[in-house]
């Protein structure tokens, strides 16, 4: 049991830093000076399209990897809570 409780971990940190490097590879959220004419981008090309870009990855990537790291973070929590 020790040994699936150590992969745990090992899998724990190992979400931890792709999650990190893939917020950082992530656009800001800002607007920008193009809100600045009122122009709308909900009916672009872009933002149509976004789920199949790299960005669009990436944002999925991150709420997969979120998900993981709160499921492993409550799983790694109640083992280790009882014992202290």
């Amino acid at each position: 049991m020790k040994g699936f409780y150590i992969a745990l971990v090992v899998v724990y940190a190992l979400i931890c830093v792709a999650l990190i490097a893939i917020v950082l590879k992530q656009e800001g959220k800002n607007a920008g000076l193009g809100s600045l004419a009122g122009g709308s981008t909900s009916d672009t090309y872009w933002s149509k399209n976004k789920a199949r870009s790299f960005e669009g990855k990436l944002i999925i990537a991150t709420r997969v990897l979120a998900a993981l790291f709160i499921i492993l973070s409550i799983v790694l929590a109640l083992k280790v809570w009882p014992h202290s």
